[in-house]
């Protein structure tokens, strides 16, 4: 394995592994990916082994121009009130983090969509990304560099910690600015629907295109033998420390405990818990997302945070949901899967 600094020399070198079948992690906006050459099935099978993805899992492919979408999709299978709809999103939203279920074309192997006549289509807001997908070939299979069911990283150490040994070369491009994972759109019926909530708020998707339905919380929802889209299983995105969710008024009224970790949407939850037991021998471990309540930052630092406290090597981490508004709800989503049940 090697470790790159981005770099044109370091893209142009992996983009030659992705060719020759080979995988790679490589930086997005969202969290970073770990990709394969979207049209060769055998390297797309060392994505699924890497990660210890089950095979009914699909991935999402992504592109780096939108005319790549006539090679990837069957867009004429669309109607035209929905091809209308397709248009103005990728309008408004591409590049950026909103993947797009679409009906699949012959050229993607059925392994990266597991068997479904869809496949779900990003075209990344990340400069490396673009360049590394254009360069390799055009469309690359890629869900988080992270195994699976585990945090996912939005730095390339992340990546480093937990996959380094199983991939070709991991391409460092810093921190993911927008650090959840892309909001999944299923445009496919007439009923639009998103499957999970993430980096384009519902709010902003129903202020183009109007009404959408939420199917984000409709885990294991399965069609043609395999999950609709990434991101749908009850249980994801979990540190390996137990998670507990609360809303604001119950988490601020927990007791302390030595061998427990907090994590605070904000500065008010956190300092209303301060004051009632904060007055302890030892000091509490504590993690806020964002000191204003800023759901946007909160985000951006909400895996990251995670892992820190999974380092704590606390036997549970208590966790505070964030308001049910824009990038709230992906925050709240991926709390949700990550809980214990």
């Amino acid at each position: 394995m090697e470790y790159l600094p981005i770099s044109s020399k370091s893209l142009e070198k992996a983009a030659e592994v992705l060719r020759r079948g080979g995988i790679v992690v490589f930086p997005t906006e969202t969290v970073y990916g770990l990709g394969a050459d979207a049209y060769n099935s055998e390297a797309i099978v060392k994505v699924f082994e890497a990660k210890g993805r089950p095979r009914f899992d699909p991935l999402i492919v992504h592109i780096a121009d939108v005319k790549t979408l006539e090679e990837v999709t069957m867009l004429s299978l669309l109607s035209k009130e929905t091809r209308d709809k397709l248009f103005i999103l990728i309008q408004k939203f591409w590049p950026g983090p909103l993947s797009l279920v679409l009906p699949k074309s012959e050229k993607i192997p059925g392994i990266a969509t597991a068997g479904l006549s869809t496949v779900a289509v990003r075209f990344p807001a990340h400069e490396a990304a673009q360049k590394l997908i254009s360069l390799s070939g055009g469309a690359v299979a890629a869900p988080s560099a992270n195994p699976f069911g585990a945090l996912s990283p939005t730095k390339a150490q992340h990546a480093q910690r937990n996959m380094g040994d199983k991939v070709d070369i991991i391409l460092d491009g810093g921190p993911a600015k927008i650090g959840v994972e892309s909001t999944v759109l299923d445009i496919t019926s007439a009923g639009i629907r998103i499957l999970r909530h993430g980096g384009i708020p519902k709010e902003e998707i129903e202020s183009v295109i109007g009404a959408v339905e939420d199917f984000s919380f409709a885990a294991e929802d399965k069609s043609e033998g395999g999950l609709v889209s990434p991101g749908q299983l009850k249980s994801h995105y979990a540190p390996k420390t137990p998670l507990l969710v609360f809303n604001r008024e119950d988490i601020v009224n927990l007791p302390f405990a030595a061998d427990a970790a907090w994590l605070f949407f904000d500065d008010s939850s956190h300092n209303i818990w301060l004051e009632k037991h904060g007055g302890q021998a030892q000091k509490p471990i504590t993690k806020v997302l964002s000191a204003l309540g800023n759901v946007n930052k909160a985000a951006a630092c909400l895996f990251e945070t995670l892992h820190e406290l999974d380092d704590f090597k606390v036997s549970k981490i208590f966790a505070q949901f964030a308001p049910q508004e824009g990038l709230g709800a992906a925050i709240n989503d991926r709390l949700q899967r990550a809980g214990v049940r």
